[in-house]
């Protein structure tokens, strides 16, 4: 039999695509007479990626990195790994990362670190959630959805052992 945690709804998905239309608005407004290169950490970062790009009117392009630092547990083991690499060169670019949550930084901050040494013109954060309660490595988030407390939260593409990514609406894990 499969644990099933009770799950509660959060952020509920009327909520979330208002965040993802205000995020939209901030970012087409700073990148106005730019081309950004948007990259997305994989896997937590494609449903709210895939939402804020069609809200976005202007000239982007798309590239993905994969870390992993949880495995099948609710807690980060603090090990990140760099799983995918980029494909495309970075040198000079504006770099938008696309982030499904920030919770102790550490995860962020790694590809952060991996990206700057590439060395774009611009690097900034866009992150759909943040849990600066379990923060262990500071980081700057230039533009937030949500701040969160310190609950586990699925759904919206955040999973839990891989499951429940598919879920409308964040939840949060109950005990």
């Amino acid at each position: 039999m499969v644990f099933q945690p009770q799950l509660r709804i959060l952020i509920s998905h009327d909520e979330i695509a208002r965040a993802v239309d205000r995020l939209a608005r901030e970012i087409g407004t700073d990148y106005e007479d730019k081309q950004p290169l948007l990259i997305g950490v994989l896997k937590g970062s494609f449903v709210f990626m895939a939402d804020l790009i069609r809200q976005l009117d202007l000239p982007l392009e798309v590239e993905f990195v994969k870390v992993c630092s949880y495995g099948a547990e609710q807690e980060s083991s603090g090990r990140i790994k760099l799983v995918q690499r980029l494909s495309t060169p970075i040198k000079g670019r504006d770099v938008l990362v696309i982030e499904d949550i920030v919770d102790t930084g550490m995860t962020i901050s790694f590809v952060l670190d991996y990206l700057r040494k590439k060395k774009p013109a611009s690097l900034k954060v866009c992150a759909l959630t943040d849990k600066p309660s379990r923060r262990k490595v500071s980081v700057c988030i230039d533009y937030l959805g949500f701040t969160l407390p310190d609950r586990f939260i699925v759904g919206y593409g955040l999973d839990l052992d891989q499951r429940f990514r598919n879920l409308p609406h964040i939840y949060a894990v109950e005990d």
